[in-house]
């Protein structure tokens, strides 16, 4: 069997929530953020302006946050069972994510997932809260081709050619990845995501994503 490697996006599609909205409703703006973050997986409004717009309102939330958006996300049905079963036949599993490190990274410890790429927060003191979130991005924009160029990257990396690749995302800036792999698949996804994609699964049940892997 040919190796794969498997690349998903995070939010809505490994989990079942947006931690960005997890984050906004901790802070007080999560009406608001969550109205953003819609329209930014829809394709109506720009990733990049939607990010920092979000993040600017978390500023002054304590770091203490993540751990706590963490005990409460849960992860999508059918995870496990196509990223043990992936593991299991030698493939590879890769998530990039317009989240966060600060949460991604405890998905790849409890998942035992290889690859990650998300976009990290800045931090500072206060002297009260201690340290906080500064309402910005320090590092690069997570955009809809970089999510593409992960799947490149990290296939070239483990020896895959891309016609065994695997994509696996929801919204309007999973569809370049969705697009390049040789097996792109929209899950639960927005219209223009799935309309978009080779194939699609509208059951949360990421362990359906083998049966069309094995199909092709």
């Amino acid at each position: 069997m040919d190796k794969r490697i498997i690349v998903m996006d995070i939010d809505s599609t490994l989990i079942d929530e947006e931690v960005i909205d997890e984050l906004g409703a901790a802070c007080g703006y999560g009406e608001q953020i969550a109205d953003t973050t819609a329209r930014a997986m829809n394709g109506e409004i720009d990733f990049r302006q939607a990010l920092h717009e979000r993040v600017r309102l978390l500023d002054g939330l304590s770091t203490d946050i993540f751990e706590k958006v963490y005990d409460r996300l849960h992860v999508t049905y059918g995870a496990r069972t196509l990223i043990d079963t992936a593991h299991d036949r030698g493939w590879v599993v890769g998530i990039v994510s317009g989240g966060f490190h600060e949460v991604a990274d405890m998905l790849v410890r409890d998942l035992g997932i290889d690859y990650c790429y998300a976009h990290r927060l800045g931090v500072r003191e206060d002297e009260q809260a201690g340290l906080v979130l500064d309402g910005t991005v320090t590092s690069d924009v997570v955009t809809k081709e970089t999510k593409k160029a992960r799947l490149f990257e990290w296939a070239e990396q483990e020896d895959v050619d891309i016609a065994h690749t695997v994509a696996i995302g929801d919204g309007a800036n999973d569809i370049p990845m969705i697009q390049a792999a040789g097996v792109g698949i929209a899950f639960c996804a927005k219209p223009v995501t799935r309309q978009a994609a080779p194939f699609h699964i509208d059951e949360r049940d990421l362990s359906l994503a083998l049966d069309i892997i094995d199909a092709h």
